[in-house]
């Protein structure tokens, strides 16, 4: 009972441990899903701020150069207005990294798919003139 009162044990997760705490209090799987998709939430809150701050910060920097030199030097093509959204989006790629795995573009089973594709593609070619 004492892990139900731990303050850090998030609404979901109390709710579904006082539903299903007998089949869920020794199974690894759960805990694992569990552990993905609080990492996979805390990235998606780490982008929401991301996007959120940077067209605060972008905005702010256009409007600051619009009224105090014109439109002609406006800051749209200066590198202190997209410095900290290039900055901070390394950080953010290093999370997303952490969070989905470095096979986020080549997953584990891509090979295997890439190398089936075009097995298939050299037998239709070879069929084609028989």
């Amino acid at each position: 009972m004492d892990i139900i009162k731990d303050k850090d044990m998030g609404r979901f997760r109390r709710r579904m441990y006082e539903q299903y705490g007998q089949e869920f209090s020794s199974d690894e799987s759960y805990n694992n899903a569990y552990r993905k998709v609080k990492r996979l939430r805390g990235f998606y809150s780490h982008l929401r701020v991301y996007i959120f701050v940077n067209i605060i910060v972008i905005i702010a920097n256009l409007n600051k150069e619009l009224f105090t030199e014109g439109i002609h030097s406006s800051g749209l093509t200066q590198w202190e207005t997209y410095s900290t959204a290039f900055f901070w989006g390394i950080g953010l790629a290093a999370h997303a990294l952490s969070v989905f795995g470095r096979d986020i573009f080549f997953s584990s089973d891509w090979e295997q798919k890439k190398i089936q594709k075009y097995m298939e593609k050299e037998a239709a070619n070879t069929n084609k003139w028989e």
